[in-house]
């Protein structure tokens, strides 16, 4: 059978989608490269955003409308109901999440990067987030499957080795070991390749920061530090349920700008999240925001205007007005691109 796979949302989503083409691949069937020759379709969903969302919805029915064989994965499925959104048609709800992470066939989007998994799930109960009701509770994967995914990506030609999951600082806490002490056996494989870490909360990244920044001095490790703070004011966080502080978030961040400054390494970067328009965000919340950005000034800056996702406890507040939201988005991304132009650094668009 020929398939096209159509793919939303993060790392993890991707790298699930090339797990699930290389099973198709195993079983017999071709994976080709747009709908029109395909038999099937099978869309790798994302629950994270409204936008996101809508785009996914307008697909389905275009696909429907061709009538095509329609198979739907991913987040999405645990939140949304498809079938009565969709009635009296040949879509099929299928589980992409639950599967084996590693060694397992597949077929990879770019060989030059290996997306490899390290944990699914978190230990978070953040009030916006979506993404816990799909992937459950924390599950890290022995270090020794971990390093087996990385050495066969680096044999099959890969020289980019992105480690994602939904907290890559919670690694391991389950099992008890950390990332860290993953970072050090990973560091050992021979081969010409480099390791970026995904995105970590802060509040598990305190109990392994010093060990973290150690193993980081290694060659093969990027010096990408990806810290989600969400926002600027310490009554936002508590409102959202993020169980670190703004401070806290500040420390990490000149901490690792002194470990690693840029004048002496160029791939130093600090990347993070904000959310604006939180439900219960203030004018002077959104401009502790503001003055935060401005402060740390971090070389990438995800900037996302809040989405009411079913069944999170923020969904149940009382919205700000789209045009609010959408003012204030404009003011943090005018001033991430005014710095960028000022550090002399690429524009990167979100």
């Amino acid at each position: 059978m020929k398939i096209f796979i159509k793919t939303y949302g993060c790392q993890a989503n991707i790298n699930d989608s090339e797990i699930l083409a290389g099973k198709l691949i195993k079983d017999g069937n071709i994976l080709v490269l747009n709908e029109n020759e395909a038999d099937k379709i099978i869309v790798n969903t994302c629950s994270v955003k409204n936008k996101t969302q809508s785009k996914i919805l307008c697909y389905i029915k275009k696909q429907i409308n061709e009538d095509k064989e329609i198979e739907i994965g991913g987040c999405l499925v645990k939140t949304y109901k498809f079938e009565e959104r969709f009635p009296n048609s040949k879509i099929k709800i299928i589980d992409t999440i639950n599967t084996n992470k590693l060694n397992t066939p597949i077929a990879r989007i770019n060989n030059d990067i290996a997306i490899i998994q390290i944990c699914q799930g978190c230990l978070n109960t953040c009030t916006f987030c979506s993404t816990k009701l799909a992937r459950g509770n924390l599950k890290s994967y022995r270090i020794g499957d971990v390093k087996r995914q990385l050495e066969s990506a680096i044999k099959e030609g890969a020289k980019k080795i992105y480690l994602t999951s939904q907290d890559n600082g919670a690694y391991g806490f389950d099992i008890k070991t950390n990332l860290s002490k993953l970072l050090k056996e990973l560091v050992e494989i021979d081969g010409d390749y480099k390791i970026r870490i995904g995105m970590m909360n802060p509040w598990h990244l305190r109990k392994i920061k010093n060990s973290l920044l150690e193993v980081m001095e290694n060659e093969k490790i990027q010096k990408f530090l990806h810290i989600p703070v969400q926002s600027g004011s310490e009554q936002v966080l508590k409102d959202m349920k993020r169980i670190h502080t703004v401070s806290e978030f500040k420390e990490i961040a000149k901490e690792f700008r002194n470990k690693f400054p840029r004048e002496i390494y160029s791939d130093s970067t600090i990347a993070t999240d904000i959310i604006v328009g939180f439900p219960t965000e203030t004018e002077e919340d959104f401009q502790e925001t503001l003055n935060l950005i401005e402060e740390i000034k971090p070389e990438v800056l995800n900037i996302s205007a809040y989405s009411s996702r079913p069944g999170t406890k923020a969904s149940k507040l009382k919205q700000l007005s789209s045009e609010v939201v959408k003012q204030r988005t404009k003011r943090l991304n005018d001033l991430y691109l005014s710095y960028r132009r000022k550090l002399a650094l690429p524009v990167i668009k979100n």
